[in-house]
């Protein structure tokens, strides 16, 4: 897209990071009700985001879906676009494409590939697909540093639903943001950014990538924010916290947790998780660090909380109930809360 960029979306998202199939197309169709502006899906060792967008597509009519993330090498580039076809078909042209490299451990000890030169790989990959979604006929030759395709069709593309693939790519770290704001509609953001990191590391980069390309650097953000909403703020609280933990155990996240001087608690959280310690690793997240970096407790303190940290940060928040280390079965009523709370 780049050149010719959408108007860019702007209001509350959910992301349905847990829970089965059912959950995300019950979440999707109550998120479209309730007036919030997108929901998409997430990935994992356990879930296709595809599958369960599908599930979404079927289940709503009106609002934007997305890919946060989809993985961006577990599949081929032919692959990748022909499902982000059928989504799009599914959906009436709603669907966003969501694209994460995920770290390099879950790029070579999940998917088994080589997890050296993520960005540039990506960079290539993107417009690649554009192409592949755009191919009706000819030849379609590419040879690239990563990827060498040789497509000729031998029998009737069907047209897409849109002219137009929108790909949103995630990052971390400041090269691969800066990739986001080269080849990338958007920049899918990790539940850890915060405004300090989002101001000092994301915004630069991202204009960074951007003028690589001749383009705005106003490249918009789509973030996950962690959420639990409850009446009880003690549990509300724990399992907010258990997200935050889990996250402070990967390595690849140490600058934001630098940034905001929690190399200590993440030392300390990644012993406990050593020894196997789960409850050890939640109650080492102190207040700070969870208000740092999450919202929690009642629906009136979810709102202010999320008004005084977030508001206006992202063209797009993504609210999500945690998926690590809490009741996986509690998934959609966390979700259902938070969409009621944050209701349009």
């Amino acid at each position: 897209m780049l050149s010719g960029m959408r108007e860019v979306r702007r209001g509350i998202g959910v992301t349905v990071m847990g829970g089965d199939v059912a959950t995300c197309a019950k979440v999707a169709a109550l998120a479209e009700r309730r007036g919030l502006r997108s929901a998409w899906s997430a990935e994992f060792y356990d879930r296709s985001a595809t599958v369960s967008l599908a599930a979404m597509a079927v289940a709503t009519s009106r609002i934007t879906l997305g890919s946060a993330i989809m993985y961006a090498f577990g599949r081929t580039p032919l692959l990748t676009v022909a499902e982000a076809r059928d989504l799009d078909e599914l959906s009436g042209g709603r669907f966003v494409l969501g694209l994460g490299t995920g770290t390099r451990q879950q790029v070579a000890g999940w998917h088994g590939l080589d997890a050296g030169h993520l960005a540039p790989r990506l960079e290539e990959l993107v417009p690649l697909l554009r192409d592949l979604w755009r191919q009706r006929a000819g030849e379609l030759r590419h040879d690239g540093r990563f990827y060498h395709l040789r497509l000729r069709p031998v029998l009737e593309v069907r047209p897409p639903a849109r002219p137009d693939l929108e790909v949103w790519v995630a990052g971390v770290n400041p090269r691969m943001i800066e990739a986001a704001g080269r080849v990338g509609d958007g920049l899918v953001g990790h539940p850890l950014f915060t405004p300090e990191y989002v101001e000092e590391v994301v915004r630069p980069a991202l204009a960074r990538g951007a003028g690589r390309s001749g383009r705005s650097p106003d490249v918009p953000i789509a973030c996950y924010v962690a959420c639990v909403v409850g009446e009880d703020a003690a549990r509300a609280r724990r399992e907010a916290a258990s997200q935050v933990a889990f996250y402070a155990v990967v390595r690849a996240f140490d600058p934001i947790l630098r940034l905001h001087g929690f190399e200590g608690e993440a030392s300390a959280i990644r012993e406990a998780f050593r020894r196997g310690d789960v409850p050890g690793m939640v109650d080492l997240v102190g207040d700070r660090m969870l208000d740092t970096f999450t919202v929690h407790g009642t629906p009136a303190e979810a709102r202010d909380r999320f008004r005084a940290r977030y508001a206006g940060l992202y063209e797009e928040p993504l609210l999500f109930y945690p998926c690590l280390g809490v009741d996986r079965g509690r998934h959609r009523e966390g979700m259902t809360a938070i969409v009621e709370t944050f209701a349009s």
